[in-house]
């Protein structure tokens, strides 16, 4: 089944309550943690994190794009996160397993995620302890950029390393992912999509969200 993760990064703000409302038909709430250093934006952190945690039953997806997650992970997982994801780019192969292994510890799930110009071949070391895997399809940092379908060789590589190994491993998308590109997604491997301003500049947020999970 196809799950849907409405990146709150293209929400209102000022009204982050009322719009994770909005998108209660989705399956995770995907919350992009960016630190001004590993990507030039700063976003929102482990405070908001907390906050957004009784808001909703959905689980919530954050994204890290923080130079070396090992030293926060435990606060995130502490704050209310389900699913926490590191950059493989982020920092050393050694603290990258390390920051997978908090996350494991406190009970959550944990996965990495490739930049558009990471090969691959960079989850190998980590597949076998991901819940999730996280291919960026638009360079991390600012939203509303247009999808890259040239990654799809590197979604359906993963997959296909998913697959091999029999793990139980969910693969996500996240860029430019809208009803115009679900398909290719889906196609390549992908079972979670990353949907923003898809969402969010819907006049109909529950049926884009139908129509992208397809």
């Amino acid at each position: 089944m196809v799950k849907i993760s409405p990146s709150i990064l293209s929400a209102d703000f000022a009204n982050l309550a009322r719009d994770i409302a909005k998108i209660a038909s989705a399956d995770y709430v995907h919350v992009d943690v960016m630190d001004g250093l590993f990507v030039p934006n700063i976003t929102i952190g482990i405070p908001v994190v907390k906050a957004l945690r009784p808001t909703t039953t959905l689980p919530l997806d954050v994204h890290l794009m923080i130079d070396r997650p090992l030293r926060y992970v435990e606060q995130f997982c502490d704050a209310g996160a389900d699913i926490v994801t590191c950059h493989v780019e982020a920092d050393t192969e050694e603290n990258i397993r390390a920051a997978l292994d908090k996350i494991h510890a406190k009970g959550k799930k944990a996965g990495v995620v490739v930049k558009p110009k990471t090969p691959a071949e960079a989850v190998l070391p980590f597949l076998d302890v991901c819940d999730i895997v996280l291919v960026m399809t638009v360079e991390p940092g600012f939203g509303g950029q247009s999808f890259m379908a040239d990654m799809m060789p590197k979604v359906a590589q993963i997959r296909a390393w998913i697959d091999e190994r029999g793990l139980a491993c969910e693969l996500e998308v996240d860029g430019g992912v809208g009803p115009k590109t679900r398909d290719v997604c889906i196609e390549a491997g992908a079972n979670v999509l990353v949907a923003g301003s898809a969402v969010y500049g819907a006049e109909d947020i529950p049926a884009r969200i139908k129509e992208l999970r397809g």
